[in-house]
């Protein structure tokens, strides 16, 4: 390292940086600090006294490796601005800045200091197709800032660049396609491994969190060999992934996506070279598995990186030791059956035509679910059975699965359910999917928030104190919760996050009962 680089006292006065937040190891370009990483180094700015290091690139350009596994990137000597995110994944989704070249991190830290702070990786949602670490909803600062831990958020292929399995139809070198997007997560943990020391953070104390689709590629890594060690704590929220997609569905929608590009299987190999809209146009097609929608893309059961379901038929013992958290929300299902008016105004007429296996992702007939309910809550109205019945049967029904199987291992999770209401749109909307993000990552006054009301930042702050207490100590315990023990067979306790918090044994059980009768495979796989 060149000596005429090292920041000494008088350019960090000059800068506006603490002597204790930024090291002797750093330099600095006018008021940026710059971290040395195992690629080269990165320059970053300042916000409220937290360093931010936006678009470091983890991975190699994917555009020239389509469907392959990812490889580090290039190492570079001058210095390299990290103050925009990085591109994001290709996706039909609302992201304005995609690119096939989407291998980049966020870090936040609240001190360059080599002060071994707990590191919190958050993996985005958006289920295996959309999304990226960007949202404001994920911005570490002030989460950093409060907390004094080291936050990271991530980018990776999505949807058919990173989940199509193509190894059965076009063979080499396309035989970790139907995982690279998973491959690209493990390393971005090695990227966090490797260098977070010098961002103040402790790479022996590295959790990984994460929503819906986050969670399910967490729990994915739980049960993939090559991420064992990558991690050292884990929190899902409304994410779970009890099975993958076996490699014969897998392999029918590839062949199903070479159809509408047409493209027959011996031409598969095509497909790395066509254009990105073309791509995503063809997985628009119906998915021969479901029957219905675009198709699905998620991990599989490839043999080569996952070698079994995630948590099927138990939980993966490769990850019994790593402190777990395992929640989900009241409402799920309000947040994607309640954009639709009409699903507020149900009759019970109404209820069994609407109670499908489309809504339900099981096989069960809509009238003994409709009757059990109506015995279970009397006061119901059709639409509240609707929301309940397609929350617990599709949603809530693989996190009670995965708190068994770590339970049953003897390494049981700590459970939570969120209650509380936002009272946007008057409370109608519950606790539903997604509520529980800017509680966990404290961004209740971030763009895109729903917490609102003067109990939102109480939650937010009972919530992400929790999530900071795993990473820190491997317990979610702190001064603003009551006592919160792990969830066992016979109680299954639970954290209710509500105003005031409290502990609850199986809510929701004579729910729980009725749907452990109907044999559960993952959604979509």
């Amino acid at each position: 390292m060149d000596s005429g680089l090292l920041l000494n006292r008088r350019n960090l006065l000059a800068g506006g940086l603490a002597l204790t937040t930024v090291p002797s190891f750093a330099w600095a370009h006018g008021d940026h600090p710059v971290v040395a990483t195992t690629n080269g180094p990165v320059r970053g700015q300042t916000d409220g006294g937290v360093a931010v290091f936006r678009g470091l690139r983890y991975g190699a350009d994917t555009g020239p490796r389509r469907f392959q596994q990812p490889v580090r990137p290039s190492s570079w000597t001058a210095p390299a601005d990290a103050f925009a995110y990085g591109p994001a994944s290709p996706q039909g989704g609302a992201e304005a800045n995609q690119s096939e070249d989407c291998l980049f991190l966020n870090v936040w830290s609240p001190g360059l200091d080599r002060g071994r702070r707990p590191v919190m990786v958050y993996i985005h949602g958006g289920a295996y197709s959309n999304g990226s670490g960007s949202s404001p909803l994920y911005d570490g600062t002030r989460l950093a800032r409060r907390n004094d831990v080291v936050v990271v958020t991530v980018n990776h292929r999505l949807n058919l660049f990173g989940y199509a399995y193509l190894a059965r139809i076009a063979g080499a070198p396309f035989l970790d396609s139907g995982n690279a997007g998973q491959l690209d997560l493990h390393l971005a943990l090695e990227w966090v491994r490797d260098n977070i020391e010098a961002f103040g953070g402790d790479p022996s104390r590295i959790m990984v969190f994460g929503q819906s689709g986050g969670g399910a590629k967490i729990a994915t890594m739980m049960a993939t060999p090559a991420a064992a060690g990558l991690f050292h704590r884990a929190a899902t929220m409304s994410g779970q992934q009890v099975t993958a997609s076996g490699p014969w569905n897998a392999t029918r929608r590839a062949e199903a996506w070479l159809d509408a590009l047409g493209l027959p299987k011996e031409r598969a190999a095509e497909a790395a070279t066509l254009p990105v809209e073309t791509l995503l146009k063809a997985s628009e097609a119906t998915d021969p598995v479901l029957g219905f929608g675009g198709l699905y893309w998620g991990p599989v059961l490839d043999n080569r990186s996952l070698m079994r379901h995630p948590f099927y038929p138990d939980a993966p013992s490769q990850s019994a030791h790593i402190p777990m958290i395992i929640g989900n929300t009241h409402d799920e299902t309000r947040a994607f059956l309640g954009n639709d008016p009409a699903n507020f105004a149900l009759t019970w007429d109404d209820l069994p035509g609407k109670m499908t296996n489309r809504e339900f992702r099981i096989d069960v007939a809509p009238e003994p679910v409709i009757a059990a309910y109506r015995r279970m809550y009397p006061d119901y109205s059709p639409s509240d059975v609707f929301f309940a019945a397609t929350t617990a049967a599709r949603s809530w029904r693989g996190a009670v699965i995965e708190a068994e199987a770590r339970a049953a291992a003897g390494s049981p999770a700590w459970v939570y359910q969120l209650d509380w209401t936002s009272p946007i749109d008057g409370g109608r909307r519950g606790a539903m999917h997604t509520d529980d993000i800017p509680l966990a990552l404290d961004t209740v006054m971030a763009t895109g928030s729903r917490a609102q009301g003067p109990e939102a930042q109480p939650m937010a702050d009972r919530l992400s104190r929790a999530f900071v207490a795993l990473a820190r100590d491997g317990d979610p315990n702190h001064a603003g919760l009551p006592t919160w023990t792990p969830y066992d067979l016979t109680r299954r306790q639970t954290m209710i996050m509500d105003e005031p918090a409290r502990m609850e044994d199986d809510p929701r059980g004579a729910e729980r009962r009725l749907f452990a009768a109907i044999p559960y495979i993952q959604p979509g796989t």
